[in-house]
């Protein structure tokens, strides 16, 4: 039995009007209550919501039981009345039982940010490795909550005589234990077909591997133009639209380097502050096109006052998921937005660039290409003739400095990146006659 996440969970596919509630804790976060709220605001709106009002309080710590206090809760309760608005947003995650007293409370549905961010997921989600993600990360959220869906129910009585009336007697289990049950069976059931496909990624990596090309990805929070990018860079027609999360399925193209060079450029999903921890844990597939990656492009929308704490939230996810070690170059894109000047506050040690009108898209790729130049050696081999192959390899990653047949030879020597020297050797023939395998 498919089982998905209720209608109480998500936002609903129509328009529906939201009040948005977020607490100020103090220097708690990496962003303002007052910036994080509004970018609450964008996801609601990207979610299909219309936002009917915000509303913000000052607290020492949550109340444990409403997460705002009762004071304050009656307070939303009654704007959410005048606004005509059925559905709550907090921008705070929310105990299974602090959701359960505000819709108590407030008469109205309650979603915290993580499911915001869930529901956005699930809109935009296209393939099947995707799809089985978000399916994954809703479920895991549902998973302690599941009390919620249930409390309209009275408990199955166990059998056996004295158990209960005629007709209640069933199999000793509660609605709500049948229902975790099959959760954690369909969470199985997702788990093993994602590894399946994570099987098939992995093979394809292997294979881009075996080219072999460096692998670049580009990160950056959502929506700072990274798709906008990958599209200006290879005529990849990823899809960019000026909201969060637009893409969630990483794109895979070869982009051509200065200097006789091509690399394997991956445009991959955005990150968040608050990023729900479940769905960085469904993504992780996903996620291993940036781990695996030779070199990070940190696309940053420079346009953006939250820029340098934007730019720390994305450090820090990248360290959550092993990657805060990989060599990056900083991206400051939608140069076109910037004040006259603002570019020289970056330093020397970034890229300025605007993938919409394609200003400082060359010396972005010449930065990248100076950064796989100065890991290429020099190598030297004797070749048999018949491995033209592994000579238009040479070529197509670097640079072939000589090159001379004869005998059923040929005598090359070439600047390429480590692997393909790697490869070249391996395949070299020996001065005995005999080569390698490749």
């Amino acid at each position: 039995m498919r089982l998905s996440v209720s209608p109480t969970d998500t936002v609903s596919s129509r328009s529906e009007r939201a009040v948005l509630v977020g607490i100020e804790l103090g220097a708690r976060d990496e962003i303002s209550s007052e910036d994080s709220l509004s970018e609450l605001q964008a996801l609601a709106q990207s979610a299909g919501a219309v936002v009917a009002s915000t509303v913000s309080q000052k607290l020492k710590a949550p109340d444990p039981r409403t997460f705002i206090g009762r004071g304050k809760a009656a307070e939303v309760r009654m704007i959410a009345e005048s606004e005509h608005a059925s559905l709550a947003i907090f921008d705070d995650a929310l105990t299974p039982a602090q959701a359960r007293n505000l819709e108590k409370e407030l008469k109205i549905r309650v979603i915290d940010r993580s499911q915001l961010i869930l529901d956005i997921f699930a809109q935009r989600a296209r393939t099947l490795e995707g799809k089985l993600q978000v399916e994954i990360a809703q479920l895991s959220y549902l998973q302690p909550r599941l009390t919620r869906q249930w409390t309209h129910l009275s408990r199955v009585r166990g059998g056996g005589s004295g158990a209960g009336m005629v007709g209640t007697r069933g199999p000793g289990e509660t609605q709500l234990e049948v229902d975790r049950r099959k959760v954690r069976e369909r969470l199985a059931r997702l788990r093993e077909r994602l590894r399946e496909v994570v099987r098939t990624r992995t093979i394809q990596r292997r294979r881009r591997i075996e080219i072999p090309y460096p692998t670049v990805a580009l990160v950056g929070y959502t929506n700072s133009g990274k798709s906008t990018l990958m599209n200006a860079l290879t005529a990849a027609e990823v899809e960019a639209a000026d909201r969060p999360f637009s893409t969630l399925d990483p794109t895979v193209r070869r982009l051509k380097l200065p200097g006789h060079m091509s690399v394997i450029l991956v445009d991959t999903v955005g990150f968040i502050h608050r990023l729900p921890h479940m769905l960085i844990e469904s993504f992780k597939a996903t996620l291993e096109e940036v781990r695996t990656a030779n070199l990070l492009l940190h696309v940053v929308d420079a346009s953006s006052p939250l820029a340098p704490e934007r730019i720390r939230i994305v450090d820090k996810v990248l360290e959550e998921i092993g990657a805060g070690a990989t060599p990056r170059i900083l991206v400051m894109n939608k140069t076109d937005l910037m004040a006259e000047g603002a570019r020289a506050a970056w330093g020397s040690d970034s890229v300025a660039v605007s993938a919409l009108t394609g200003g400082g898209l060359d010396e972005l790729q010449e930065a990248v290409a100076r950064f796989f130049t100065s890991s290429r050696e020099e190598v030297a081999v004797t070749l048999s003739a018949e491995r033209g192959d592994l000579v238009a390899m040479a070529r197509r990653d670097g640079e072939v400095l000589s090159e001379e047949y004869r005998d059923g030879q040929v005598v090359m020597r070439a600047l390429v990146s480590r692997p393909v020297a790697g490869r070249l050797r391996k395949a070299a023939i020996s001065a005995r006659g005999t080569s390698g395998k490749l």
